[in-house]
């Protein structure tokens, strides 16, 4: 097999577990990750739109689900009137944090079947493989 192949089916396996967790806290994957992306702080809607590679129109139906469900919350920001920053509310940072929390303790465990020396490995690249391509940078 191919290294894409293998990246493709590590990709399936991470993805699997993370709509796992999501699911047994009644949530879709792209909630989640919409909720773990401003859990610490507003985002504002145009931000958000790009972080999470969706339109406009496709985050705002997405918002609306959630909202509905009083998980976030639309307001104006302070500098311009005209932005709209996203936030959660209390009931969706309680819910953000458990869902984060879960998957940072339940993802690594698509390496259990590694040794010891494998799961540092694997942890090794991967933090050099999301180190280097700044998703963290573009997300504070």
């Amino acid at each position: 097999m191919a290294y894409g192949d293998k990246l493709f089916w590590l990709s399936v396996l991470i993805q699997r577990r993370y709509a796992q967790i999501c699911a047994e806290h009644d949530l879709t994957s792209t909630q989640a990750t919409l909720l773990c992306a401003i859990k610490d702080e507003p985002r504002r809607m145009s931000y958000l739109a790009t972080a999470l590679g969706m339109t406009k129109n496709a985050l705002s139906q997405l918002v609306d689900r959630i909202e509905r469900r009083d998980l976030v919350s639309r307001v104006s920001s302070e500098q311009d009137r005209r932005v709209i920053m996203l936030g959660v509310t209390p009931a969706g940072k309680v819910l953000a944090e458990a869902v984060y929390a879960e998957t940072t303790r339940r993802l690594p465990d698509i390496a259990e079947n590694l040794d010891a020396e494998g799961r540092r490995e694997f942890e090794r690249v991967a933090t050099a493989v999301v180190d280097a391509s700044g998703v963290l940078s573009s997300t504070s």
